[in-house]
C-alpha cells in the first residue's frame, strides 16, 4: 500500500471527477466512421495501416491518418514493426476493450452512433452466420438464445438497460477470471460471443410477435370436441 501524503484527498477527489467525466479521446476517437472501424479491427487483433486498409477498401493515406489520430488519442499502440521491401511495417492494437458509458454515448454525434451501431450488429451477423456455416451455432445444448418482444413504459425500459449493463459487467468478469484460469491450465479455450440487444422497435414490427395461445381457451376446444 502507498504511504499517506497531504493530498491524498485531492487525488481522491481527482480520480471520482475522472470516473465521472467523459472518456473524451474514445468519444473523439469514434466521432469518424473509419476510425471507428479501425479500433473494432484492433481490439480485436494486431494489424498494420497496409493491411487495415486493404480489409476496409480504403486508400492506404487515409487510413494512416486515422492511425495517427487514434495513436494521438492514445486508445491504440504500436506492438511490433517489421521491414518490408526496403521500409517498415508498423503493427498497431488496441490500448483496451473500447468501452462507452452513457455519457460517452451521449456525447458522440447522431451519425457516428448510427453508424457504430450498424457496424456492431454487421459483426454480430457475421459472427451467428459463421457459426452457423461452421456447425457450431447448435454444437452445444447449453447454449443460450432468446427473443423477447414486450410492452414497458419508460420505467421498465430503463430499468431492462440497466440489468443488460449490470449483466455485460459480471460476463466481462467471468471472462477475465476464466482466461486467468487458462493461463495456469492446459486446457483448451472456447471461442465465445455473447451478444445483448435491448431496442425500440416500430409498432409494424411489434405486431410481428408470436402471440401466446391462452391455456384457458384450449381446454375449452378440447372439451367441447368430446362432446
Amino acid at each position: 500500500m502507498p504511504a499517506k501524503n497531504k493530498n491524498s484527498k485531492s487525488s481522491k477527489k481527482g480520480r471520482a471527477k475522472a470516473k465521472r467525466g467523459v472518456n473524451q479521446a474514445l468519444v473523439k476517437s469514434l466521432a469518424h466512421e473509419l476510425r471507428a472501424e479501425i479500433l473494432a479491427i484492433l481490439n480485436e487483433r494486431m494489424a498494420s495501416p497496409n493491411e487495415l486498409a486493404k480489409e476496409l477498401g480504403e486508400g492506404l493515406s487515409q487510413v494512416s491518418y486515422h492511425v495517427k489520430v487514434l495513436k494521438d488519442y492514445e486508445v491504440i499502440r504500436l506492438v511490433k514493426t517489421e521491414p518490408r521491401r526496403g521500409a517498415v511495417e508498423h503493427y498497431y492494437r488496441a490500448t483496451s476493450r473500447a468501452y462507452l458509458t452513457d455519457r460517452d454515448w451521449h456525447a458522440l454525434p447522431k451519425s457516428a452512433r448510427e453508424a457504430m451501431s450498424a457496424d456492431l450488429f454487421q459483426m454480430v451477423l457475421d459472427d451467428v452466420v459463421a457459426s452457423l456455416e461452421g456447425q457450431l451455432f447448435d454444437e452445444r445444448e447449453d447454449r443460450h438464445m432468446s427473443w423477447t418482444p414486450m410492452m414497458v413504459d419508460e420505467r421498465g425500459w430503463k430499468e431492462i438497460n440497466g440489468l443488460l449493463d449490470a449483466t455485460l459487467k459480471q460476463v466481462l468478469k467471468v471472462q477475465s477470471t476464466a482466461v486467468k484460469r487458462l493461463a495456469k491450465s492446459k486446457e483448451e479455450g472456447i471461442n465465445m460471443s455473447v451478444a445483448m440487444l435491448g431496442y425500440e422497435v416500430p409498432e409494424k414490427a411489434a405486431k410481428k410477435a408470436p402471440k401466446r395461445k391462452a391455456k384457458g381457451k384450449g381446454k375449452a376446444k378440447a372439451k367441447a370436441k368430446r362432446k
